[in-house]
């Protein structure tokens, strides 16, 4: 903001080298005073608040540098009234400083009840769909552990844990998940949370590590259930968990003995049925391969209009 003073053409000396303007000396700061300015001058003398005085012997006030003294008069006037009322003001703050402090610590404590309750659903709900992805003696735990401070989120350290096997302690994924482990720990709280915080998105790999049979089924028919909600990107060896998939690539690598490129092939229903053939066999172009490989698509296809 310009200075208001500076604005009518003040400059500054300390008070006690002017304390009043008929005591100044006619050259004083390298201007010329007569008797009839000097009245003209006491209007425009002001105190400074370090005991300093701004004085000017033509104040050559305008429209312009008007404006600025009067918009720096309003704001003064606001901040001294602030100054004067000090006191009164802290106590203010202070008491509602306390009373936001109170409204706070009561919401955190509703914030902690309902995530307490929620926790205790979220683990027995997740615990039934691992058993059913073949990991039928894991346990999944939330630990809801209030903070001593206040955060944006509340006052609670939410953390998801997990017992992999009967014995074993709760800890935390990051520690008590394999790769694989915690692929179907994500799929499995995923299709919990099913449309209630949607994700674009949803990439899996080993999500089928150390499955077979019947459990890779029902990995396969889960993240059918997840791909009506998002897309769902899936890095798999099972055929059983392949059916499943609206779009069958098939990433190839080829060499020509100096060159060697990957490509990534999309499938359609004859040369998937072979590629789920030799998935199952190792051999495409079995006839009973084949066979169990179209079985597998209808079983997928029929279950996945039920869902």
């Amino acid at each position: 903001m310009p200075d208001p003073l500076r604005a009518i053409g003040l400059r500054r000396t300390k008070q006690s080298d002017a304390a009043d303007p008929r005591q100044m000396p006619n050259n004083a700061g390298g201007h010329t005073f007569t008797v009839a300015s000097v009245e003209r001058l006491r209007r425009f003398l002001v105190l400074g608040t370090d005991g300093g005085t701004y004085y000017t012997s033509e104040p050559a006030l305008t429209k312009d540098n008007a404006d600025v003294v009067l918009d720096w008069a309003r704001q003064a006037a606001g901040r001294l009234g602030d100054l004067d009322g000090d006191d009164d003001r802290i106590a203010e703050l202070a008491a509602e400083a306390e009373q936001l402090g109170a409204a706070v610590a009561e919401l955190a404590g509703q914030l902690t009840a309902l995530r307490k309750a929620a926790s205790a659903r979220l683990a027995a709900e997740v615990t039934a769909e691992l058993a059913v992805l073949a990991m039928p003696h894991a346990s999944l735990t939330v630990a809801v552990t209030p903070q001593d401070e206040f955060g944006p989120h509340g006052a609670d350290e939410v953390e998801i844990r997990l017992a992999a096997h009967p014995g074993a302690p709760p800890l935390p994924l990051t520690k008590g998940a394999s790769g694989g482990e915690l692929s179907r720990v994500m799929l499995a709280i995923e299709v919990v949370f099913a449309g209630a915080d949607p994700v674009p998105t949803f990439v899996f790999d080993e999500v089928d590590a150390g499955v077979g049979g019947k459990a890779a089924v029902e990995i396969g028919r889960r993240l059918a259930r997840l791909a009506r909600l998002a897309q769902v990107i899936v890095v798999t060896h099972l055929p059983q968990v392949a059916a499943f998939a609206d779009n069958h690539l098939v990433v190839a690598k080829s060499s020509d003995g100096t060159i060697t490129s990957t490509s990534v092939i999309r499938l359609e229903h004859e040369a998937r049925v072979r590629e789920l053939s030799r998935m199952l066999a190792g051999l495409e172009d079995s006839e009973f391969g084949q066979a169990h490989a179209a079985e597998l698509l209808a079983m997928a296809a029929d279950q996945a209009s039920r869902q």
